[in-house]
């Protein structure tokens, strides 16, 4: 069996449309990028620029970071982007909010150790996977080591301030053996989300945090029941990747096979 290399954010998107998903990552096709994926870059850099000052002592303020996040926006020579109703200075004012109520409400309470940890080769020969990606953050808690996840979205967090995990489990799965494996640092401490509400007004920009336990559980199995990764390595070896016209991905803003899919009849 010839191992296959996955991103290990892609998981996801290979259980809700395995057509999409192969289109993408093993034949290489693209759509542009688009406001909502800008926005959410955006976040994810001018927060990992601010937690990796704290924790390197450079004492680089949250206004200064913010800047990560403008070039993410307005310069981004290595993809296209279709705005749509988004404009890149609604997404701007977006992302700035988030930053800020990250640095001052979400960051005060981590106690960071690694921020956008990289594993560039994971192989799990059994099942012949190879996984790749990158692991938001690491953080120190009394329980131990636990890896920590941003996610932006309009229904990241609810109106009682809750971050929503379910359905999250095997991908925060994913990122702890990336990161134990590329850190060396023993994960056993639940899973952390940070969510983000990217909502237009800012009191609808809500930031809060949630928690997942025993997520490599549903990633590996319990020894009774196979995991999700055997799942994964069953669908992608079988080259069987039926569509799923129902997904609320197929679009062609998101699916780089849409006009041209058989599933969609």
């Amino acid at each position: 069996m010839t191992p296959v290399i996955i991103r290990a954010s892609s998981l996801g998107r290979l259980f809700d449309c395995p057509a999409s998903w192969a289109a993408t990552y093993i034949e290489g096709k693209r759509v542009p990028s688009n406001g909502k994926a800008m926005l959410g870059k955006a976040v994810h850099a001018s927060t990992a620029v601010y937690d990796q000052s704290r924790i390197d002592g450079a004492g680089i303020t949250i206004d200064e970071a913010a800047a990560a996040a403008v070039d993410i926006i307005h310069y981004h020579p290595d993809e296209d982007v279709v705005w749509d109703d988004d404009t890149p200075q609604d997404v701007e004012k977006i992302a700035l909010s988030l930053h800020t109520k990250y640095c001052q409400i979400i960051a005060p309470q981590q106690n960071y150790t690694a921020v956008e940890i990289q594993c560039e080769r994971l192989e799990i020969s059994d099942i012949g996977l190879i996984l790749t990606g990158t692991t938001d953050r690491v953080r120190e808690t009394e329980e131990g080591f636990s890896i920590c996840d941003l996610k932006t979205g309009k229904a990241a967090v609810g109106p009682d301030g809750k971050v929503k995990t379910a359905g999250h489990a095997y991908q925060m799965g994913v990122y702890e053996l990336l990161a134990e494996h590329a850190s060396g640092v023993p994960i056993s401490a639940p899973a952390q989300i940070i969510g983000m509400n990217t909502a237009k007004t800012p009191a609808s920009q809500r930031v809060g945090t949630g928690e997942i336990a025993g997520a490599r559980d549903v990633l590996l199995g319990d020894g009774e029941s196979p995991g999700v990764l055997e799942y994964a390595a069953k669908i992608i070896h079988s080259g069987m990747f039926w569509g799923n016209p129902k997904s609320m991905m197929c679009h062609e803003r998101y699916c780089p096979i849409f006009s041209t899919c058989k599933f969609r009849k």
